[in-house]
């Protein structure tokens, strides 16, 4: 009787923290393949010469065992330039690691429709480097969006100041060798 009491209460508790955790949702609510836009992004490490003055629609799609690849272009020194990231699936809903293991990369969904923001996180050795950034569907801003980064910012250690938000352009190509 005690073992199916103990049952009973352990599930009601289980059932309850993944209400009240914001990373924890079922894996048909996470459905982030497609095309993003980049609305905002924050690091501790993007300095005024680092920061990007326009960003480009990053593309996620989805791989063999929830695993997600987002393909990335991004200017440097005037020329486009193309990466992919591999995203392994972890156990935990909208947690995954980088293809070296290097990074833990965090996907939360937010309460507005077709918004999340994308969180990736490195420990070095007396340092963690943290960046986060907001996406959406469309280019068309979202103040109510930008309100759930800015909070996720601060939850995170992260100063609002630091938060940038690019000019957002259509495409860029990169050149081939």
């Amino acid at each position: 009787m005690k073992t199916l009491l103990l049952t009973a209460v352990l599930l009601g508790l289980v059932a309850a923290l993944q209400a009240q955790d914001p990373l924890f949702f079922s894996p048909q609510e996470l459905n982030i393949t497609g095309t993003w836009y980049v609305k905002a992004m924050v690091s501790k490490n993007l300095t005024e010469g680092r920061r990007p003055r326009e960003v480009f629609p990053v593309t996620i799609t989805a791989l063999e065992g929830g695993n997600l690849e987002a393909k990335i272009n991004f200017k440097f020194n005037g020329r486009c330039y193309e990466k992919k990231v591999l995203m392994y699936k972890l156990e935990q809903p909208g947690k995954y690691r980088d293809s070296k293991g290097h990074k833990l990369i965090f996907v939360e969904q937010l309460p507005m429709k077709d918004h999340v923001i994308i969180y990736c996180e490195k420990q070095r050795p007396g340092k963690t480097f943290g960046m986060g950034k907001l996406l959406g569907r469309s280019p068309e801003a979202s103040p109510e969006a930008l309100k759930e980064f800015k909070k996720f910012t601060q939850h995170k250690g992260l100063l609002q100041e630091n938060i940038i938000m690019p000019e957002q352009k259509d495409s860029c190509v990169p050149e081939q060798n």
